[in-house]
């Protein structure tokens, strides 16, 4: 199954942080449905200080195309964005709009 890792920053105010952590701890129903449908299989999201780091398997017919498709779609989805969006702020390299950015692997242990 592939596993993509993305990063992404919180604003560096220990409130917000904590807020935002709240949030994470109760994901709405609806937000855990589009995930699921979307063919992510697992997420954890990992934090030190206020960068943000993602963790996703997926099946082989994930696509990060027809994740944004669908949740463009998915009013809740929006609303929960948005919200997101409050706590949030993007990298310093991401291009207008963009939040998690894909990370690359620079290395795997070989046994």
């Amino acid at each position: 199954m592939p596993r993509y890792c993305l990063a992404l920053d919180l604003y560096n105010d220990p409130a917000l942080i904590a807020e935002y952590e709240r949030y994470h701890e109760r994901i709405w129903p609806e937000i855990t449905a589009s995930i699921v449908e979307s063919g992510i299989t697992d997420m954890q999201i990992y934090r030190v200080e206020n960068r943000l780091f993602m963790v996703m398997e997926t099946t082989d017919a994930f696509s990060f195309e027809a994740k944004t498709a669908a949740d463009a779609a998915n009013p809740k989805v929006q609303e929960w964005e948005n919200l997101m969006w409050k706590y949030q702020q993007a990298l310093p390299t991401a291009q207008a709009g963009e939040k998690w950015m894909l990370m690359k692997q620079i290395f795997q242990l070989e046994k």
